[in-house]
């Protein structure tokens, strides 16, 4: 494994204070690759730059490989920047998760940016199951996912947004997220063609929030993409929630060969336990292996 560690230079200060806090801004950057090498596959690189990294790759399955993304500050203030980068070569197969939920904090005018970019090459798997993000009031961020799938590529993945801390009394009522979720594939022509742009702006007071046809009063929205998918994955799909306590913020919709589900809850446990029930109907029929729950959400 190729493994190379930049070193991080003093962060910007950022003197802009709300009486509250004062903000330093970080960049993080983490590159991972993967790849088959025999019968198992393998992190063949990794190269991070400041609080943003994996420790080693784990094996339950015996040959595919499970990473964690560790973000050790926890939090993302105004001006950080989070930077990451994942291609998985032919034949192998990854999934990548998150120890913990991921959290935004108020911010006294810079934005903080998360850029997220997924290569996924002919014949390989990248199952992306990140826990919950957790918006605070006042935040500001910016969030962009962007999956790249050559001709024959399968993914998988979700992105769970909590809106503020209900349980804490706290209220998402001012603060910003622009999300930007993007599904692509390559032609056998070289060309890139959009599968899925799923795209958002999450303001504090919008009547978007409250609305019918927005998040109806839910503090927690989250979608799971999935392809190449089926009719069959669909129904797998729906009949794993359907009777479940969580039916009715549950939705399931196959756009082609793309399966997009849907979910609007109260709590960010609730829409992880949502998708990982649909994800463990899913998988046999789409990677042809049962369920294998990253050991690191039972912690």
């Amino acid at each position: 494994m190729n493994a190379v560690t930049l070193p991080a230079s003093t962060p910007p200060v950022d003197n802009t204070s709300d009486n509250i806090e004062i903000q330093n801004s970080w960049l993080a950057q983490l590159e991972l690759g993967f790849g088959q090498r025999g019968a198992r596959s393998t992190l063949t690189h990794r190269r991070h730059l400041g609080p943003l990294m994996v420790q080693k790759p784990f094996y339950p399955e015996g040959d595919l490989c499970h990473v964690y993304l560790i973000h050790p500050p926890a939090g993302v203030v105004g001006g950080d920047r989070l930077e990451i980068s994942v291609n998985v070569a032919e034949q192998a197969q990854a999934l990548i998760t998150t120890p913990g939920s991921g959290k935004f904090y108020r911010s006294a005018g810079p934005t903080a940016r998360l850029t997220q970019h997924l290569s996924i090459a002919s014949h390989a798997t990248l199952e992306w199951l990140p826990q919950d993000t957790i918006l605070f009031a006042g935040c500001e961020v910016d969030m962009l996912t962007r999956v790249q799938l050559a001709p024959g590529a399968s993914f998988v993945g979700w992105e769970i947004i909590c809106l503020g801390r209900p349980s804490s009394g706290e209220a998402f009522d001012h603060g910003r997220c622009r999300q930007r979720f993007e599904l692509w594939r390559d032609s056998l022509t070289g060309e890139s063609q959009p599968l899925v742009i799923d795209r958002s702006l999450l303001a504090g007071g919008d009547e978007l929030l409250h609305a019918q046809w927005g998040l109806q009063g839910q503090p927690v929205t989250a979608t799971m993409l999935a392809t190449p998918a089926t009719i069959e994955m669909r129904d797998a799909a729906r009949n794993a929630i359907n009777g479940s306590n969580f039916a009715e913020g549950f939705s399931a919709t196959l756009l082609d060969d793309v399966l997009v589900c849907r979910f609007l809850g109260k709590q960010g446990a609730q829409a992880r336990q949502v998708f990982t029930q649909a994800w463990t109907a899913i998988r046999p029929l789409m990677i042809n292996r049962p369920a294998c729950e990253p050991r690191v959400w039972a912690t």
